[in-house]
């Protein structure tokens, strides 16, 4: 048996409330002093804490008493209209219309209008075994883009991996829509800690341009050039003052490679973390790297339908997707822990 529960901001103060409660999960709601509302879903293994209003982003992720999350400097969520304004989260939607950073000719805010968009609806659905919580939105502009989108997010009774979902419609009866979508998944940088996947290392390039919120030192220059010349794909987090702004890796056409994408990155000695998506729904995927005194992240595979360099690159590169009239695309990620 499953039971709905529907969402209302009127369930959500400055008090931790109850909403549901049986032998495998407890729900409670709450709002941040910043006035977002948050739903924390609680297993035998740990939590997730959603923010149902706001992009359904997942803002913390922690499971067997490991902190999943980046370290940054942001101590709650905030609103806000794009997505530096609560740059945060654990988990985010970068997209739909626009992705990524913004190119010298685009005009989108850095990883599109999502990411904090105020959503129309939320709910969840409890059953023994599993709980799934779904978020809706309608995105409609007078002569401009019409869409519907349903970001969702799945944990089973006792585990600590999770399934993140996203459906998108074109509402519009007669016109194309352009969609760019990335899963922004930002885990925790552990020195020390090993990456591996099933795609070759060369199926990797580093990215060379750079976005124009980097400052970068000589020194950092000359680490990219080495990394760059000698082709080296970053697997091993063990040298955090090269990580100072960033170090980001594009994966193209990863389809052509395999049908499932497996990334994992071994923290310790008794956890690991995973990313997995179909190919066909995500043919590309973003590494982003970063280590200074306030933001500390391992973003080691970021799934994507094309590559984060905005709008217009896409659409040079023939990767920007175009959804026909009433045409519905349906994306899911698991991640979390490897048992």
């Amino acid at each position: 048996m499953t039971t709905k529960i529907n969402l209302d901001k009127h369930f959500f103060n400055t008090h931790e409330r109850i909403v549901a409660q049986n032998d495998a999960f407890k729900i409670i709601s709450f709002k941040y002093s910043s006035s977002v509302e948050a739903l924390k879903i609680i297993n035998s293994r740990g939590y997730l804490i959603f923010l149902p209003f706001e992009g359904l982003m997942i803002w913390d992720a922690v499971f067997d008493g490991l902190d999943l999350k980046m370290a940054n400097p942001f101590t709650q969520p905030y609103p806000g209209t794009k997505i530096t304004d609560s740059y945060g989260a654990f988990q985010f939607h970068s997209g739909l219309l626009a992705n990524g950073n913004p190119g010298p000719t685009d005009t989108h805010n850095p990883h599109g209008e999502f990411p904090l968009s105020s959503m129309d609806s939320s709910y969840i659905e409890i059953s023994d075994d599993t709980v799934t919580i779904r978020s809706q939105k309608e995105y409609v502009k007078g002569f401009g883009f019409h869409y519907f989108a349903e970001p969702a997010v799945t944990l089973n009774a006792g585990q600590a991996s999770f399934r993140i979902t996203m459906t998108v419609q074109n509402l519009s009866k007669f016109e194309e829509m352009p969609l760019q979508y990335l899963v922004h998944l930002n885990y925790k940088f552990i020195k020390g800690a090993k990456i591996t996947q099933n795609i070759p290392d060369d199926s990797f390039q580093l990215r060379t341009t750079v976005p124009e919120h980097i400052h970068p030192k000589s020194e950092w220059l000359k680490y990219m050039s080495s990394l760059n010349n000698e082709k080296i794909l970053v697997n091993e987090l063990n040298d955090t003052q090269h990580f100072n702004p960033e170090i980001v890796y594009f994966g193209d056409e990863l389809n052509k490679i395999t049908n499932i994408a497996k990334f994992r990155m071994i923290m310790d000695d008794q956890h690991q973390v995973k990313v997995e998506f179909n190919t066909k729904e995500f043919p590309n995927v973003t590494r982003w790297l970063m280590y200074n005194p306030d933001i500390q992240v391992a973003a080691f595979a970021l799934p994507a339908t094309c590559r984060t360099e905005g709008y217009t690159a896409a659409k040079e590169a023939d990767t920007l997707i175009m959804l026909k009239p009433q045409e519905i695309r349906h994306f899911q990620v698991v991640t979390g822990l490897q048992d």
